[in-house]
């Protein structure tokens, strides 16, 4: 129940554009429920937004190895990696 409510919250603040919070959220989310997959795209999804790269491909890393198929893992781990390239270009490495 608790879980619920925070997930909803946390969706919220995503449609608001509170990226911040939204993964305060879902962060605490997964201390109640570790195997729900869309807590980890979602928060993959304002980590994304807040171009924290390496936080968002950890987090689909994690979905992908609970469900190999997940899209939407997919999707934003491309995104991140795509994020991490043009940091390493921008940074001349």
């Amino acid at each position: 129940e608790k879980f619920k409510m925070l997930k909803n919250e946390g969706n919220d603040c995503v449609k608001k554009g509170k990226y911040k919070e939204a993964v305060n959220k879902y962060s605490e989310c997964m201390k109640l429920n570790t195997t729900e997959c869309t807590i980890y795209t979602n928060r993959a999804l304002c980590y994304l937004k807040l171009y924290k790269y390496e936080e968002a491909k950890q987090d689909c890393d994690h979905v992908l190895q609970i469900e190999d198929s997940n899209i939407k893992a997919f999707y934003r781990r491309a995104l991140a990696y795509k994020g991490l390239q043009v940091r390493k270009n921008v940074a001349g490495i």
